[in-house]
């Protein structure tokens, strides 16, 4: 799928430039402790005046048609009219996850030679704040925890990886996480289908 590069990108971005808009989708959350279900899920990239992105993500379980009062959270993905996208198995449910932050290339490096280093800063309302180091090799991006911060009243979060990946024209995403005494294991992916 093509897409038009935004002219006002600074060019410390442009490794990352595929990445900017907005992508929604269906996926799943599973962990030990917490039942595998299905997921809607919509991620932002923004241009910024900065030579960084502006990332948002937000996750609700899926109700299956008939459950709740068939009315759409507000903020939910939605399309004409503030009716669920087309082909959604079932309807936004609760808000499972939140988060935003901030990605970039790491300074000082040339536009010539991938892979490119690159730092993302994520913090979420449950009070944790993760840094993520790693390398975007054209259209993939794998990054894993350098550091995770959190409040005391916060869950217990010790590690995290994530894949992102462009595969026709989809925005696949893969999250796996240490954390509540567990290993590093699976706990969340979304196929996404870009929307703007």
């Amino acid at each position: 799928m093509a897409f038009t590069l935004d002219g006002d990108l600074p060019p410390e971005v442009y490794p990352l430039a595929w990445l900017v808009g907005t992508w929604r989708g269906e996926g799943t959350v599973g962990y030990p402790g917490i039942p595998e279900a299905a997921t809607l899920q919509e991620v932002s990239f923004t241009a910024a005046d900065g030579p960084y992105l502006v990332y948002r993500a937000a996750t609700w379980l899926v109700e299956a048609p008939g459950e709740g009062e068939g009315k759409v959270p507000d903020g939910a993905p939605t399309g004409e009219a503030g009716q669920l996208e087309a082909g959604q198995p079932g309807q936004p449910g609760q808000l499972w996850h939140q988060e935003s932050g901030f990605w970039r290339v790491t300074p000082g490096q040339t536009q010539a030679d991938p892979p490119f280093e690159i730092e993302v800063f994520v913090a979420d309302p449950a009070g944790v704040v993760s840094v993520y180091l790693g390398e975007a090799n054209g259209p993939r991006i794998q990054i894993g925890t350098d550091a995770m911060v959190r409040t005391a009243s916060a869950p217990r979060m010790d590690a995290a990886t994530r894949m992102y990946g462009l595969v026709e024209g989809d925005l696949l995403w893969a999250w796996d996480l240490a954390a509540f005494g567990e290993s590093l294991r699976s706990y969340m992916a979304s196929r996404l289908h870009r929307v703007s």
